[in-house]
């Protein structure tokens, strides 16, 4: 697979982090294998996600391609991009595609990166998830390798202003053990385990985080900070989908 386009970004992007001098904590990037495919999992906290989760693969010398809606390959300064990158499409309304794309791309040993959210959680705990990325593991025979991330809703997340050029943030990147589902496996009972992985990894993340000021927007409420409650974050997300759907 050529890779003329993912290089180039990757170095452009970790030039501005030095710039801005993002303060990068990475754990446990050794639980990224260095060969052979991997589904990497990550809570979704903003819409720069894909590039800090795809940092957590670095060390193991492994581009990830990461499922990302359709929309997104449409545009006419990303789509090239996006492509070039060799991330994969979701159509919402076809989604068999997209699952069969990651199939091909994970027994050919790509490391395929997923938000098993859906879309990014406003109250910045992990929301209920969706079971694709167990299955797409299972399917394959491939470790699920689970992803917290940290402080990358400070420069741009849904409902708020971006912040692209905030100096000094800190950006907690925390990769977790593999997990190994296998054919056959209770898929209620993995995904139960998959959620409690990526909250552990979250909680930790946020309560080791270096700044943690009080009633900040971008602090979950239960631990001091201004962000909608969970419920308040599903009822806006609720209406967000109907009003798209007039």
């Amino acid at each position: 697979m050529s890779e003329i386009v993912y290089p180039p970004v990757i170095l452009t992007a970790m030039t501005l982090f030095r710039a801005l001098d993002l303060k990068l904590h990475i754990e446990g990037a050794d639980h990224v294998p260095r060969q052979g495919g991997a589904v990497l999992v990550s809570n979704h906290i903003s819409y720069l996600d894909f590039i800090f989760a795809g940092m957590g693969a670095r060390r193991s010398r492994r581009l990830v391609r990461f499922l990302a809606k359709k929309e997104v390959f449409d545009h006419r300064i990303s789509g090239p991009l996006m492509r070039g990158m060799h991330h994969i499409p979701v159509d919402r309304a076809a989604g068999a595609g997209s699952y069969a794309a990651s199939l091909r791309a994970l027994k050919a040993g790509e490391v395929v990166g997923v938000f098993a959210e859906g879309t990014i959680s406003r109250s910045f705990t992990v929301k209920e998830i969706k079971n694709g990325a167990i299955r797409m593991a299972a399917a394959t025979g491939v470790p699920m390798i689970p992803v917290g991330l940290w402080g990358t809703q400070r420069l741009w997340t849904k409902g708020r202003p971006r912040n692209l050029l905030q100096r000094h943030v800190p950006i907690t990147i925390l990769v977790g053990e593999p997990i190994h589902p296998k054919r056959g496996d209770d898929m209620a009972a993995r995904t139960d385990e998959l959620s409690a992985r990526l909250t552990e990894l979250l909680d930790r993340a946020q309560r080791t985080y270096p700044e943690i000021p009080p009633g900040v927007w971008w602090q979950p409420r239960h631990l001091g900070g201004s962000a909608p409650t969970p419920e308040e974050a599903a009822a806006m997300d609720e209406a967000e989908a109907a009003k798209s759907g007039d």
